[in-house]
């Protein structure tokens, strides 16, 4: 099976300083991939490598079973959606469909119509008069009508309640299995990612220090869940770094 995403000594830097360093990974299709770290781990600047947002300083980065990040190859098949769920808040979710199936070469408008409607969104109203849980399944669904094979998502439930963040997730998975559609999905809601994630990746001071199966993970940690796991370890290299 492929690798929807593989990093060899990935680095960024800003400014002379190092926001992701040395980082070697590969995460296998199939996978919901939780993606988790302390603020300023480097999660952010991860993503943004791998979905084309960013050049690396140092090393490379490949996506979808070795295509150069952000290429045009890549690009028709992966989906992003950053924090906060961005959508023009004075358009229409109408219009917001519409302006989405026109950039993009291949959107499903059927199925995105259709999403909406099951979600109960009217298609005349504004995003901006949506609220919170709405932009966000409204951002999900303009992602998903592109099909992707990789969908990225950078703290997408931040902002939202529990029963957003439930109705937001059950999508994700919805898709992941239905569609087959590999999630890497970076979040500070350690409880909802132990919910839906069968893959750990643990960034801190912006270098990798855990990645593989939840499950191979925590018999070898002899843990019971991945809070608890992904809590320990950003304990220990906290300590490590002081």
């Amino acid at each position: 099976m492929a690798n929807v995403i593989e990093a060899d000594h990935l680095g960024k830097h800003y400014r002379g300083t190092w926001a992701l360093r040395d980082c070697t990974l590969a995460i296998p299709a199939g996978h919901v991939a939780a993606l988790v770290g302390p603020n300023g781990a480097g999660k952010t600047t991860l993503l943004n490598l791998a979905v084309g947002l960013a050049e690396p300083s140092a090393g490379t980065v490949t996506v979808l079973g070795g295509r150069t990040a952000g290429s045009r190859a890549a690009l028709g098949g992966i989906a992003f959606v950053a924090q906060d769920t961005p959508v023009y808040q004075n358009l229409s979710a109408k219009d917001l469909l519409h302006l989405t199936r026109n950039l993009n070469r291949h959107f499903d408008l059927g199925y995105a119509r259709g999403r909406l409607g099951e979600l109960g969104i009217p298609l005349k109203r504004k995003a901006g008069k949506l609220s919170g849980g709405q932009q966000a399944q409204l951002a999900l669904t303009l992602a998903l009508g592109r099909r992707p094979r990789l969908l990225v998502l950078d703290e997408p439930l931040a902002n939202l309640d529990p029963v957003a963040r439930h109705d937001f997730m059950a999508t994700v998975m919805a898709a992941a299995a239905a569609d087959g559609v590999s999630v890497l999905l970076s979040s500070h809601v350690l409880a909802e990612l132990e919910r839906v994630a069968d893959y750990l990746i643990l960034l801190s001071q912006g270098q990798v220090q855990l990645a593989g199966k939840a499950g191979d993970l925590l018999a070898s940690h002899h843990m019971v869940g991945l809070e608890e796991l992904a809590l320990a370890y950003m304990r220990e290299t906290l300590e490590v770094a002081r």
